[in-house]
């Protein structure tokens, strides 16, 4: 097992083995699903029993055990999930994008006036977004310690359960009994939750108290206090039910984002013809939504962003609860069923020339996330980025409209060039450069990224003026928008 690049080994596996494969991991086995049609027969298709995960020992520790992401299939895990689901369902997803918008326009002039600031301002805007659903208040600032904590935490978290000593500690339970400073990481993930619980605990804690004395915007936490009343479960449960939502729905928008832009860099000819489709359709004024049926090649753009760069790039272990059959191969009961997301979407058979950024291999297309995710034909899902079966990304309605919103308005207002080194020479970014752990995205890398013309600052700039009427003093929503989908 490679300490870097694992997808890569697991790719070149599943090219000599098969679309499913076996490692045995001390007394455990790990089952390596490589093909869209075994993600559909085991994942999808006998969901009922694929559907748990597996024991991640220091993702645990770090997590306190209340992290939804790594929290077995149970009552615990379905209560969470009904929590989330009359949240962010699709009618729910509707009533968010005045904040998407609101975030869109305020990402927009950051790009203006650093854009070599590009990360930071997409991290903005995804974690705003999300602060806003979740406990009813926006993050204004790239420089917020909290949101740059949230990202610096979730990266750590990341490499931590990536990490071999992780692995070894899940094959071989007797190991767990060494003293901390014979484990190092242990002690080290032991720090990460306390630093993790202040800030997710902090963030649950001061807006349930809002919520108490009425004084709360509307939010995700106004439904889990209601539930936390019922359930009597305690405050550093909520906190993380809250806090995971909370990185769910900013790191792996962000990075896909960050992919995007990455692409952008490379592949000039792309953004070339996503602008003629842009000028022909919106001209001088900003996309919306309402243009997203006559974008297809945008709306390819978002499907092709999470193919070529997936951020979950090894998919998230499930695990099976019982003895199971599949094409001739006895699944034992607890193995560890991951899916290979890196292999299928770099499958030359299902994608020609799978690291070419293409987005006409969607021309025919028109799914949304959720119906590509459920379609019966798994030749026709468009992408694995969201998950599978019962542990399917409920968020999906609401990042696919934030992508779609983020790329048609970048690209309509702004080019991508590489940057220049001190020779002149141009730093073309490495594709395959990326992050190490769980969830991944590329290394930071320089751009230029210049407005296209003047008329498309003066416009962004006059877009974010319509906004001075709805902020208050301190950039917070002075008039909230109308049909949020929160009771009072």
């Amino acid at each position: 097992m490679p300490k870097e690049k694992l997808h890569l080994q697991f790719q070149k596996w599943a090219e000599e083995y098969g679309p499913v494969y076996s490692l045995i991991l001390g007394a455990k086995v790990m089952v390596v699903l490589s093909s869209d049609q075994a993600v559909k027969d085991l994942l999808d298709k006998r969901g009922s029993i694929y559907s748990s995960r597996p024991d991640m020992y220091l993702g645990e520790i770090v997590s306190g055990g209340m992290r939804m992401v790594l929290m077995q299939y149970g009552e615990t895990w379905r209560m969470i999930r009904k929590i989330i689901h009359n949240n962010l369902n699709i009618t729910a997803a509707k009533a968010y994008v005045p904040y998407q918008d609101l975030e869109n326009r305020a990402m927009l002039l950051g790009f203006l006036e650093s854009p070599d600031l590009f990360i930071d301002h997409i991290r903005r805007y995804t974690t705003s977004l999300t602060t806003q659903m979740v406990f009813g208040f926006r993050t204004t600032s790239i420089h917020d310690p909290k949101l740059l904590q949230l990202f610096s935490g979730f990266e750590k978290f990341s490499e931590i359960i990536g990490k071999q000593t992780a692995a070894l500690l899940d094959v071989f339970p007797v190991l767990r009994v060494l003293p901390d400073f014979a484990l190092p990481l242990r002690k080290y993930a032991k720090k990460l939750h306390e630093r993790e619980s202040e800030l997710y605990i902090g963030h649950y804690l001061k807006v349930k108290k809002a919520i108490k004395s009425g004084d709360a915007n509307p939010c995700f936490c106004l439904d889990l206090v209601r539930v936390q009343d019922e359930e009597k479960f305690s405050d550093a449960f909520a906190g993380y039910i809250s806090g995971t939502l909370l990185e769910a729905g900013s790191d792996t928008t962000a990075a896909t984002l960050v992919g995007f832009v990455q692409a952008m860099v490379l592949f000039p000819e792309v953004a070339k013809a996503a602008q003629e489709e842009l000028d022909r359709v919106c001209g001088d004024r900003f996309p919306t939504l309402d243009d997203e049926p006559n974008l297809p090649y945008i709306r390819g753009c978002v499907k092709e962003s999470l193919r070529w760069m997936p951020t979950a790039i090894l998919g998230v272990p499930h695990a099976v609860i019982r003895d199971d059959e599949y094409m001739g191969y006895k699944i034992p009961k607890d193995a560890g069923v991951t899916f290979n997301v890196w292999a299928i979407h770099n499958d030359p058979k299902r994608h020609p020339h799978p690291r070419r950024f293409d987005p006409l291999r969607y021309a025919d297309d028109r799914q949304t996330a959720a119906e590509a995710a459920n379609n019966p034909n798994a030749e026709k899902r468009d992408h694995f980025a969201f998950g599978a079966g019962r542990r399917l990304c409920q968020g999906m309605h609401i990042a696919e409209r934030s992508l779609f919103l983020a790329m048609s308005r970048l690209l309509w207002a702004f080019d991508f060039h590489p940057a220049s080194d001190a020779n002149g020479n141009a730093i073309i970014p490495d594709a395959g450069n990326l992050t190490e752990g769980f969830v991944v995205q590329p290394k930071p890398f320089p751009a230029i990224i210049m407005p296209r013309d003047g008329k498309k600052v003066a416009s962004v700039k006059e877009e974010w003026s319509k906004m001075g009427n709805l902020l208050d003093e301190q950039l917070q929503w002075k008039v909230l928008p109308e049909a949020l989908v929160w009771k009072e």
